[in-house]
């Protein structure tokens, strides 16, 4: 996984609350057996028509939205099933960072595992965050390693993210590579065997 310790994103602003893992990855594209190739599936349901043709009417496919890489939305963000594709057809859609009030706890820790920074902010920071991206280009920068989140125009809020997450998106790591930074012990046990 690629490591988070700064980044400086375009925000897309999905003013919803309670979006389920069958919005963000509809399970019909769930047959796909690699993590890849989920992106183009992503919110389908409200970014094409039953024909397949792209909704002028859905906000993600305005083109000021092209290479956002942070998604800001509303409460409870993730809830429904626990499908680990929702954070994969996210994070191919090229989303590093979602920011909202709350998470479904499966899909916050999920997010962690496949390295996306989820951010907890209050209510009112997300409003503010919606409306700016809404009435303008509007980039964010994501301080990890301060736990800091700015604007170019003084925003500016902090957030909390448990230790081992931090630790783990701030090296890039997955659960198996953090077993593997206790590869010594595992041998020695091994051998004590």
């Amino acid at each position: 996984m690629e490591p988070i310790r700064k980044h400086k994103g375009l925000v897309y602003p999905l003013n919803r609350s309670n979006i389920d893992t069958d919005q963000i990855i509809p399970k019909q594209f769930l047959k796909r057996i690699e993590r890849q190739g989920f992106g183009q599936f992503l919110f389908y349901n409200w970014r094409f028509d039953d024909d397949g043709i792209r909704r002028e009417d859905f906000s993600l496919n305005d083109p000021k939205y092209d290479n956002a890489s942070i998604l800001v939305a509303g409460e409870n963000f993730g809830c429904g099933s626990s499908r680990e594709h929702a954070p994969w057809a996210l994070q191919d859609y090229g989303f590093k960072i979602i920011i909202a009030p709350s998470y479904a706890d499966i899909f916050y820790n999920n997010c962690v595992k496949n390295g996306i920074l989820a951010i907890k902010l209050s209510e009112k920071g997300v409003e503010q965050l919606i409306e700016k991206a809404e009435t303008s280009t509007y980039e964010l920068t994501v301080d990890l390693e301060k736990q800091v989140i700015q604007d170019s125009e003084g925003f500016e809020a902090t957030f909390e993210v448990p230790a081992y997450h931090r630790e783990m998106l701030l090296n890039g790591w997955d659960e198996i590579a953090v077993t593997l930074t206790h590869e010594d012990k595992i041998s020695q046990y091994e051998q004590a065997q």
